[in-house]
This record gives structure tokens, sequence and C-alpha cells, in this order.
């Protein structure tokens, strides 16, 4: 990487950590914090008010990306951010669960993802761009991590509403880095034709990325319904669920350092995403055991450790790769209305997965929820069997 590109992607990334860990912080115990406020008894309420965040992101992440096309990006990933800050202090205000869920509605209207990524793939060149893409898809899973080991001890301090209030202070802190850290915008955005949906609809290799990143963070936001509750009754503690969590997802770092990267540079990336998704449905298969041979006795912990490093290993290959691969596919002048409609379908799969999962942990128990996560794992793997682009080695170029 140039210095320009290694700022751009650092900061770029730093922007999606501070944005992330607000919102992580409140994963690990929104589902059991909820429910005591007033209206919370309701499973299927709660997985809506968890999930509520991606319908309104789904709602507009293409005219973000539509807009950061003609308006610049960095404008409107700073209105995001305001946005979002805003939801953050009104859902750490909140007296009940209705309140509760209009800010994470409002958190979700702050849909900057298109917005960032997009302008992280105009400062970067093709054959660096999957790295770049991977530290904001470690940056990620970085930030989930670490707020599995502070989320516990900050939620006894401050509750859910200082969770909250502290996620609406790092959005703040995210647009001090948006007007003084990230690169200035390349001149495109000035001098070149304006695209719009028309180029990256219909396509059946986005489509395909479009629907696996749907599935991803469906299920992702599914598990995170039931597994918290299978750690507790495995024996660990709420404040210790982070020494199960950590460890996995630093493991899975090493795991796609290895893999992705080097078999990316000889071609084989398809087979790695193939690889990744059968991995994921794998996994799925492997919690519907759990809750289907526990019964009324507790899981084993090392078993849920076991499935939970194999599912960051999938994961962060598939967070780092496919919105690197929709970059590359789509021109650069609908760069922003590719990733507004990729993200798009990402905040319907959080969306998804909150409601659906609280409905399938309601009506069907633990064992309905991971018997669908497995038939959308499924699914996911055969259509991207069928759609799923190929690609050719990347090209080494001397930086200029």
């Amino acid at each position: 990487m140039t210095a320009t590109e290694r700022r751009a992607s650092f900061s770029l990334a730093s922007i999606f950590a501070l944005r992330m860990l607000g919102l992580f912080l409140v994963l690990p115990v929104f589902a059991l914090e909820a429910a005591r406020y007033p209206g919370g008894d309701d499973p299927a309420r709660v997985g809506l008010a968890m999930g509520i965040y991606g319908l309104t992101q789904a709602l507009l992440q293409i005219p973000f990306g539509l807009a950061s096309d003609r308006l610049g990006r960095k404008r409107v990933i700073v209105a995001g951010l305001l946005v979002f800050a805003l939801g953050s202090f009104v859902a750490a205000a909140a007296p009940d669960l209705n309140w509760l869920l209009a800010g994470r509605a409002l958190q979700g209207a702050g849909a900057i993802s298109a917005a960032v990524t997009a302008l992280l793939a105009d400062l970067t060149r093709d054959e660096v761009r999957t790295k770049a893409m991977a530290l904001v898809g470690g940056s990620i899973g970085l930030m989930f991590a670490v707020s599995l080991v502070l989320a516990p001890a900050l939620n006894a301090r401050i509750g859910l509403s200082g969770l909250f209030m502290l996620t609406g202070l790092l959005a703040l802190a995210g647009i001090a880095m948006v007007l003084w850290l990230v690169p200035p915008e390349p001149l495109l955005h000035k001098d070149m034709a304006r695209g719009g949906l028309a180029g990256v609809l219909g396509r059946g290799d986005m489509l395909g990325l479009n629907f696996g990143v749907f599935v991803l963070h469906a299920v992702q936001l599914s598990m995170w319904v039931a597994v918290p509750a299978l750690l507790v009754q495995a024996g660990l503690l709420k404040a210790l669920h982070w020494q199960v969590y950590l460890p996995a997802v630093l493991a899975s770092f090493v795991v796609m350092g290895g893999t992705l990267f080097p078999l990316e540079r000889r071609g084989h990336l398809r087979a790695v995403l193939l690889a990744a998704i059968a991995l994921m449905a794998l996994v799925q298969f492997g919690f519907l055991g759990v809750a289907l041979a526990a019964g009324g006795a507790a899981p084993s912990l090392a078993v849920l450790g076991g499935l939970l490093l194999l599912f960051f290993c999938s994961f962060n290959v598939l967070e780092a790769s496919q919105p690197s691969l929709v970059s590359r596919l789509a021109h650069a002048s609908s760069r922003g209305a590719a990733l507004g409609l990729y993200n798009t379908s990402q905040s319907l799969g959080l969306f998804a997965g909150g409601a659906l999962g609280g409905a399938m942990l309601k009506w069907g128990g633990t064992q309905g929820l991971f018997a669908s996560t497995a038939a959308l794992s499924l699914l996911w793997l055969a259509v991207a069997w069928r759609m799923m682009p190929a690609q050719r080695p990347v090209a080494r170029k001397a930086p200029a």
C-alpha cells in the first residue's frame, strides 16, 4: 500500500470501529436487559427492537450511497453519523421498549456504510483493496471482541442507557476523524459522470453477493438472540462470556490472514468464499445439534467455543472479501449506488435476523431458530455456487 492508501484504510477502518463498538457494546446484553423495560416481556418485540436498526438502514443505504456519488462521500458520512448519534441519545433516554425501539430505528437511519466503503474503494487500487476491506472487516471483528470484554462490566456500572449514551459519543468522535484524518476525496466526483442504480440492478454476480450478505448478517444476528443464553446454560456467567468470544475472534483473524490473502493472489478467491459459506452452514447444523442434544442438560462449553471459532473464521473471510468484489465489479461512477444496494441487503439481513430470530425463539425454541439459520446457509451456498463471479490472480503493480 502507498502512504495515502494506508492512511485511508486505517482512518476509515477506525470510523467503522468507533461506530460498530457502540453497536456491539449493546449487542451482548441487549436481549437480557431490554426484557427489564416496560413491554419487554415479549421476546418477539425484543427481537424487533434489536433488528429494527437494520430495517431503517436498509431503507436509507441506497439513498445515502447515491447521495455520496453526487454530493461527495465525506458530507454524507458526517450527516449519517449525526443521525446515528441522535438515535443513540434517544435510546439512552428511553423509558420503555417502544422508545428504545424508536431510538434503534433512528440509529439505523444514519446509513453510512455504503459511503465509507465507496470512499475506501475510491482511495485504493484493485490489487490492495481486499486488504483495505479486510482492515475494515477486521476492525469490526476486533470491536466485537472488545465489546464482549467491556460490555458486561460497563453494563453493570452504567446500564443499557449508559451504553447508548457512550455509543452517541463515539459517533461524534467519528465525525472528528472524518474531518481531520481521512485523506481528501479524489477528483473523480467533480469530473466524472454520475452513475445510478440502472448500472447495478439485474447483474447476476452482484445479486449473488447481495443475497450472500443478507444471509450472513441474518444468521449472525439470529445467533446472538440465542447464543448468550446457551453460554449461560453451559455454566458461564454473563460477565465471563468474553473468555469464549475473545479467543475465538482473535484466532479467526490468524486463519483469515493465512488463507484469504495468499489464495486470492493465486486466483482462488471463489473457492475460499464457497468453503467459508459451507463452513457457515456446518456451524449452524452444529448449533442445531447442540440444541437437539441438550434437552434438559447443559450444553458443553467446549463445543460452543469450538463452534464460535469456526463461525468467526467463516464470517471474517466473507465480511472482508464480498464488499471488495462489489467495488471491483461496479464502475467508479456508480460505486456508491452498488455499495448502497449491497449494504441495503446487509441491513435487511440484520433486521430479518433480529425480528425472525426473536420470533423463531418464541415459537420454535432454540431448535427452530438454528434449523432456520442452517436452511438459510444451505440456500446461500446453492445460490453462490451458481452466481458467484470467478476471479483471476491479482496483478501486482508498483505503487505510483
